[in-house]
């Protein structure tokens, strides 16, 4: 009986994929179809309209794709400067589920009666994305709670989604021809995979609430254990207010906020390895009455090997130095192959877009006088022009998110206006840097918190 019903479930799902697999594929596959007929007649295989084409698709199918077309965005290299443009404007907001929906799936993930573990519990839900979404809740001991319940089916949906990225990237990479694809897909899939899992995000939490215990100014919710799932979090609510509501507070305001947000970011990096993966607006919250930070949002985690963040501090240094053969040897640890002196010059502009306000030692803004639209849109461009000259080029892994998060961080500094000596900030994260303390640090927290190391 019992494997009869296992037979049946796996059935369902299989069935639920294949049905996510044709509506994603309509969409996706007709875009893709557009675009390399207009490539092999001759036309811009980088046509505003089929990126425009694109996004209405992803729109009308929501769900993780959605966040996945979100994540290419924020890589510069992942996808033509058109295309860029047009996810970025991509809502990960979805329509909530309703009532009768939320009391099943809280059935299924608490088991009957368990309303009874709550002393209240909002039937609307007060955010929605293409995961899942959050209701307010309180504890029997009168705690107020957040609640973040994942969306049926999510499993399967990921897997059809992610099958259809693997068409989007290789139609890019036929046409592009700048980059190869299929550690970009590797490293998006594996990210998005471990977002379904909260008892991870649980022990993320957990193990930043260690990672970030000597910044006073920065608090994250704790979990309540008994009342999380697999697809139910449940934590602490922490009140806040948008991160956004500081843009016009006086400057040393939102300094106090971006020095917080640097710390918190960089700090986790260099003392353990450890990355924030979706430091994002939204993802930020700063405390009623004081100039203090919420961090929120701990799905989308990135751990690096010691040997790795020696090299990103070593390419900064060389960089800082203007020595092109440590440049070079940072690359090669890095992971990059076959640099010739034109791919390095490539690089270059990247890493000097990436690390420049670091590498500035003066008082200043993130875009330094730049236009927020057309930050970084230079430098993109010449890169993606370069690459299609050179390429294709094999991104690794590691530097997939770590710059889509860096970006994302520059962004919330754009954002805010802040006028900061960046290079100083940097300074104290690495000062005392080591490798070998590093390690040990990092795998004493992730053994602590019942994360896996890193592979």
């Amino acid at each position: 009986m019992a494997n009869s019903e296992s037979k049946d479930a796996e059935g369902n799902r299989m069935a639920r994929r294949v049905r996510r697999y044709a509506k994603v594929g309509a969409g996706v596959g007709s875009v893709a179809t557009r675009m390399a007929g207009a490539y092999l007649l001759g036309q811009s295989g980088k046509d505003e309209k089929h990126a425009t084409q694109l996004r209405i698709a992803l729109e009308g199918i929501k769900g993780p794709l959605v966040k996945v077309a979100q994540m290419l965005a924020t890589i510069p290299e992942a996808l033509p400067d058109e295309f860029t443009t047009e996810m970025a404007k991509l809502q990960s907001n979805a329509p909530p589920m309703g009532w009768p929906f939320v009391r099943r799936r809280m059935n299924v993930e608490l088991g009957p009666g368990w309303q009874t573990k709550f002393r209240s519990f909002d039937r609307e839900a007060i955010a929605a994305a293409s995961l899942g979404q959050v209701h307010r809740a309180t504890s029997v001991d009168d705690e107020a709670l957040a609640c973040k319940l994942q969306y049926p089916d999510m499993e399967s949906a990921v897997e059809a989604d992610l099958t259809q990225l693997k068409v989007m990237l290789s139609v890019y990479r036929r046409i592009d021809g700048g980059v190869e694809t299929d550690l970009i897909a590797e490293e998006v899939g594996a990210r998005l995979r471990e977002e379904l899992d909260y008892e991870l995000e649980a022990r993320h939490m957990a193990l930043f609430r260690t990672v970030c215990a000597p910044l006073d100014d920065v608090f994250i919710p704790q979990v309540y254990g008994a009342l999380t799932t697999k697809r139910l979090l449940t934590m602490e609510w922490l009140e806040g207010v948008h991160v956004l509501t500081m843009a016009e507070a006086p400057l040393e305001h939102r300094n106090k906020i971006v020095r917080t947000i640097f710390r918190a970011w960089w700090m986790p990096f260099s003392h353990y390895g450890i990355i924030h993966g979706d430091p994002h607006l939204g993802n930020y919250a700063v405390r009623p009455g004081v100039l203090a930070l919420n961090l929120l949002d701990f799905g989308c985690i990135r751990t690096f090997p010691a040997a790795f963040v020696e090299s990103v501090i070593e390419l900064y240094r060389a960089l800082h130095e203007k020595d092109r053969d440590r440049i070079v040897a940072a690359y090669e640890s890095w992971g990059f192959e076959n640099l010739s002196g034109e791919l390095i010059d490539v690089l270059n502009i990247w890493a000097e877009f990436i690390y420049g306000p670091m590498l500035d030692d003066r008082v200043r803004s993130v875009a330094d006088g730049i236009k927020p639209g057309e930050y970084g849109r230079q430098q993109i461009t010449q890169i993606q022009q370069k690459l299609q000259e050179l390429g294709p080029v094999r991104l690794p892994r590691e530097f997939v998110f770590l710059e889509r998060a860096a970006i994302g961080l520059g962004a919330v500094f754009l954002h805010l206006g802040a006028e900061l000596n960046f290079h100083d900030l940097f300074q104290e994260t690495i000062t005392d840097f080591d490798v070998a303390r590093l390690h040990g640090r990092q795998t004493k927290a992730l053994e602590d918190a019942g994360v896996p190391l890193p592979g």
